[in-house]
């Protein structure tokens, strides 16, 4: 694994953590976009392991990711879409206002189940591409 991917993995567990803090203690909203963010990042640790090269959008890591991992089998069709349902709550969390701008805690302890899962998946797309690069 490239130090960059490296990196990429360890801000997207340091947002899950995050995440799970913030639903803790009751700040949906915070742990809906940190539970993105983890997604986002170990996203960008796969794009950069494949392709050298970090996306510098969100949109640039939907898309790229969503290319890099369009027939690879291993990628559960429910993570799919995390991302850009995922971001869906950032953009709650950061930009709403009046009633519509509080993410239910149910709606983001399960994006934080998700982004478990996705961040999983993608240590082990890259541990098995690290190893047949090896």
């Amino acid at each position: 694994m490239t130090p960059e991917a490296a990196s990429y993995l360890e801000k997207a567990r340091q947002c899950l953590s995050n995440a799970r803090a913030n639903l803790g203690i009751n700040l949906s909203n915070d742990a809906g976009r940190n539970a993105y963010l983890a997604g986002f990042h170990a996203a960008q640790a796969l794009i950069f392991e494949r392709t050298g090269k970090a996306a510098k959008t969100h949109q640039g890591v939907q898309v790229e990711f969503n290319r890099l991992g369009k027939d690879d089998p291993r990628i559960d069709n429910h993570l799919r879409p995390f991302l850009s349902q995922a971001y869906i709550l950032k953009a709650v969390a950061d930009y709403e206002t009046g009633p519509d701008s509080v993410i239910p805690p149910k709606r983001s302890a399960a994006a934080i189940e998700t982004a478990t899962q996705f961040i999983d998946c993608i240590v082990d797309l890259i541990g098995e591409s690290s190893k047949a690069h090896s």
